[in-house]
C-alpha cells in the first residue's frame, strides 16, 4: 500500500481527500456553477427587467408612427419634430442644463472643502456641523423648496433661474460632500507629513498631493449633482419663476394635455448622450484612481 499508485487509487474510490481551505472553495464553486435556479440571480434579473423595461418602451415609441400606445408603423416623424419643431422643450432643457452645471460646478468646490476641512483640522463644533452637513440630504425635497421659496420671499429675491440655481446647490452639495468625504475615508495622510518633509508649503501639499489623490472622488460628486439637478422637480417647482422652466417643469406641463411622443425621441437622445458620457469618464476615472 506504499506505492504510490495504491495511494492514488486509495483516494479516488473515497479514501483521503484534499481538506485545503482552496479544495473547498472550489467544490462550493463547482456546486454553485450547477445550480439550474438560483435565488439571488433571478431576483437579480427581476431588477434589471424592472429597470429597464420601462426604459426599453420609452425607446420603442420614440419610432411608433402614431401617438397612441397601439405600435403602428416605424417613423422617424417625433425625432424630425424634436429637432426642428420644439423650441420650448430645448429651451426647456438648455435652462436645465444651465442649472445643472452651474449648480454643480459650486457645490462641488464647497463640497470638497468642507470636507476637506473637517477632515484636515480639528475645531469646536466638527460633529455638529458635520451631521448638519446630511441634513439637506434626509430631508424631504418639499420641505426644502417651501423653505427655499419662504426664504427667498423673505430676503426680496425675485423667483427666476438664479433661484433654482441656488436652491439646486442647497440640497447638491451634501451629496458632493457625502462621495468626497468617503474618498478621504481611504486616504492615506502619511503622503502629507511626506510632502511636508521635502519642503512643500500647505498650500503646495492640498493643490498638487491631496486633491489629485482625491479627484475621483471629486468628479463622481460633481456627477451625482449634475444627476440629481437634471432630474429634480418638487424644489425646482416651488422656487422657479417666470422664463426659468426647466425640462421636468415642461415635462410636467404637458402631461396636462397628454405627453406628446417627443418626450419619448429627447428621452432616448439623453440615454444615448448619458450612456456616452459614462463610458468616456468611467475609463478617466479609472486612470485617475489608478495614479493616485
Amino acid at each position: 500500500m506504499d506505492h504510490p499508485f495504491y495511494f492514488f487509487l486509495h483516494n479516488a474510490i473515497g479514501g483521503r481527500r484534499p481538506n485545503s481551505e482552496n479544495a473547498r472553495h472550489a467544490k462550493k464553486t463547482w456546486r454553485k456553477g450547477r445550480q439550474i435556479f438560483s435565488f439571488s440571480r433571478f431576483m437579480l434579473a427581476i431588477t434589471i427587467v424592472f429597470l429597464f423595461l420601462p426604459l426599453l418602451v420609452i425607446i420603442v415609441y420614440s419610432f411608433n408612427k402614431g401617438k397612441s400606445a397601439v405600435f403602428t408603423e416605424p417613423s422617424l416623424i417625433w425625432y424630425k419634430k424634436l429637432f426642428f419643431d420644439s423650441a420650448d422643450l430645448w429651451h426647456a432643457l438648455w435652462n436645465s442644463l444651465v442649472v445643472a452645471f452651474s449648480s454643480a460646478a459650486v457645490s462641488t468646490v464647497l463640497g470638497a472643502a468642507a470636507s476637506i476641512g473637517i477632515n484636515w483640522y480639528k475645531f469646536p463644533g466638527k460633529k455638529f456641523i458635520q451631521t448638519l452637513a446630511y441634513l439637506p440630504m434626509v430631508l424631504p425635497e418639499i420641505i426644502i423648496g417651501i423653505s427655499m421659496v419662504i426664504f427667498f420671499s423673505g430676503v426680496k429675491v425675485p423667483l427666476g433661474l438664479f433661484t433654482v440655481f441656488a436652491a439646486h446647490t442647497t440640497f447638491c452639495l451634501p451629496f458632493v460632500f457625502l462621495m468626497v468625504n468617503a474618498r478621504l475615508d481611504e486616504f492615506d495622510f502619511s503622503i502629507v507629513e511626506a510632502s511636508r518633509d521635502l519642503g512643500a508649503t500647505e498650500r503646495q501639499t492640498m493643490l498638487k498631493v491631496v486633491i489629485p489623490a482625491i479627484m475621483p472622488g471629486i468628479m463622481s460628486g460633481f456627477l451625482m449633482a449634475v444627476t440629481m439637478s437634471l432630474e429634480d422637480f418638487v424644489i425646482t417647482f416651488f422656487v422657479a419663476g417666470p422664463g426659468s422652466t426647466t425640462l421636468p417643469l415642461y415635462v410636467y406641463s404637458m402631461i396636462r394635455f397628454g405627453v406628446s411622443p417627443v418626450i419619448n425621441s429627447l428621452s432616448f437622445v439623453m440615454v444615448l448622450f448619458t450612456c456616452a458620457i459614462a463610458f468616456v469618464l468611467r475609463k478617466g476615472l479609472k486612470g485617475i484612481a489608478a495614479s493616485h
